[in-house]
């Protein structure tokens, strides 16, 4: 149930969290893919680019933009403001929230709180290729905390890409961490069966004490029928460090070889042609010290910056 100014609606829940990369996008995809639900999905990116809505909306998902940052302080009254009116327009059966990969929540949670709104699920995605060691690393402060114990199922994805052994140490660390949790290993963060039902509790466990990772972003705007071989390039050069510390980069262009989506994350490139025309041709890169005019003498003089 939801209460927007006095009118209550019937709407099912789902926020999906995960770190930078981890698949939420890939997640939802999978979900919706064979749903008879009518079904709204709200994308807060990290960065200008609004890549993952796009992403979204090839399947027919109506999914809806939230301006960028992290859904856990300063974005929470959007938030509310935006479930009411995508409630009102859209009357959807199930609403699922994809918070940039940096956000708490918590915070999410606490918003939804506010409409009452009710059921919630909660599902984190964990990378298992390199969560232990970005925990262990304390890179991530508490959102990786916040994540993990605010989450009604979890999955251990990626298995495909590590040792067994790998995949148990993620388990150990996600289970000492939330036992309540329901752990799934995914690949592709893909699902045998639907997704379990959970009766969840109205806590809600706030980790977020003030820490805020500070990641550089480049945003660029890039010109149609750039040369396929010169993003293709470009991520393989990000992949090995050549451009500064890159935790993830994503772009969709309108290649010289038709449309393609390019994707960097857990050090590996994945290259896939698009459903649909791009009519934007951007790129998003997300990390430290990244030297963002070499970026974008990269692909091929772009039109300009997105950001200001």
């Amino acid at each position: 149930m939801l209460e927007i100014r006095g009118k209550e609606y019937e709407v099912k829940t789902t926020i999906v969290c995960g770190m930078l990369g981890s698949g939420k996008t890939t997640f939802i995809q999978n979900v919706l893919k064979d749903s008879q639900e009518k079904v709204v999905v709200l994308v807060n990116d990290f960065g200008k680019t609004g890549i993952d809505g796009e992403v979204l909306s090839v399947g027919g998902v109506e999914a809806v933009e939230l301006p960028s940052g992290c859904v856990c302080c300063t974005l929470k009254f959007d938030l509310i403001r935006t479930i009411g009116e995508v409630t009102e327009e859209f009357r959807p059966d199930h609403l699922y929230i994809e918070p940039s990969g940096v956000a708490s929540p918590s915070g999410v949670l606490e918003a939804l709180g506010s409409l009452k709104v009710n059921p919630v699920t909660v599902v984190g995605i964990v990378d298992s290729s390199e969560f232990v060691e970005l925990y262990e690393s304390g890179m991530y402060g508490k959102f990786f905390e916040d994540q993990i114990i605010n989450s009604d199922i979890i999955l251990i994805n990626k298995t495909d890409t590590v040792e067994e052994e790998k995949v148990l140490d993620t388990i150990e660390l996600v289970e000492g961490m939330n036992e309540r949790a329901i752990i799934i290993p995914t690949v592709r963060a893909a699902l045998s069966e639907p997704l379990p039902e959970v009766a969840r509790d109205n806590r809600i466990i706030s980790s977020h004490t003030g820490h805020v990772i500070h990641c550089e972003t480049v945003s660029l705007k890039l010109k149609d029928n750039v040369s396929f071989n010169t993003v293709r390039e470009l991520f393989r050069n990000m992949q090995t460090g050549s451009f500064g510390k890159v935790f993830r980069a994503k772009a969709l262009v309108q290649t010289d070889k038709g449309p393609f989506r390019f994707d960097l994350s857990s050090g590996r490139v994945e290259t896939e042609p698009f459903g649909k025309p791009v009519t934007d041709s951007r790129l998003v890169v997300i990390g430290e010290s990244l030297k963002a005019p070499s970026i974008g003498k990269a692909v091929a003089a772009p039109a300009g910056p997105l950001d200001p």
